[in-house]
């Protein structure tokens, strides 16, 4: 008899970054048409408001979303968020199908992100979600992502600037231009494997440094996938 594996909580900190992603019931199709999507992003900015998250990047595929977000003070409002949202997609899909029943998988998945380690590698793999799945062969040309606001190529201001991002330049088109040159540097496998399995297993994405002031900020034995930060070359620098 297989295994089951057990199944790792989801840990939310004030103001630290989540990469969170949710995906459809059995992976059907969540997004159809293009009214699909923009009923998604128009409450995801009305619930960022209302519950005071951030949100810093965003993909919206077919059958899944990611987002990169972070709670303030009440770390129970991304909960709130993933949920007024899931809720609020299901209603309208089923009202348009005339169907019933979920939309969505029941949990989604959180990664604590490190921010001065693994936030741009976040941002450039949530961005990147289209072309690895061969739907567009540019970033710029996919509609549903956060990549057209972080490269500048179109308005963005209902994103949140963090402070990383804010670091790439002194002006928006050097910010704009040094995000297009990080996406343009292909990550490396050890960075892709390491975000994803973060992800999918609730851990931290982040150097064992980041585990470390993590566990001793919660009281929590905490995991990470990580062996290190992203070199240059996308290659882990164990530092």
């Amino acid at each position: 008899m297989k295994s089951l594996m057990p199944r790792h909580p989801r840990l939310f900190l004030p103001d630290i970054p989540l990469h969170v992603v949710q995906r459809g019931h059995n992976r059907q199709p969540v997004f159809v048409q293009c009214r699909d999507f923009q009923y998604y992003l128009s409450n995801l900015f009305e619930m960022k408001l209302e519950l005071s998250v951030r949100v810093f990047g965003y993909c919206l595929m077919t059958n899944h979303v990611h987002l990169i977000v972070a709670p303030g003070e009440d770390v129970s409002s991304v909960s709130m968020l993933m949920r007024s949202l899931a809720a609020r997609q299901t209603r309208y899909v089923n009202k348009l199908e005339n169907r019933t029943g979920t939309l969505w998988e029941g949990r989604f998945k959180a990664s604590l992100v490190d921010s001065d380690t693994y936030f741009l590698a976040c941002c450039r793999y949530v961005d990147l979600n289209p072309l690895r799945a061969a739907v567009v062969s540019a970033p710029e040309d996919y509609p549903w992502s956060s990549y057209r606001c972080h490269a500048g190529l179109e308005g963005g201001d209902w994103l949140d600037e963090h402070d990383v991002f804010s670091a790439l330049g002194n002006s928006p088109g050097d910010k704009a231009r040094a995000y297009r040159e990080f996406v343009a540097a292909e990550a490396s496998a050890e960075e892709l494997a390491h975000i994803r399995q973060a992800l999918q297993r609730n851990q931290l994405t982040g150097t064992r440094q980041f585990r470390n002031e993590i566990a001793k900020r919660t009281g929590l034995r905490v995991s990470s996938r990580g062996r290190g930060r992203p070199g240059k070359n996308g290659r882990p620098d164990n530092r």
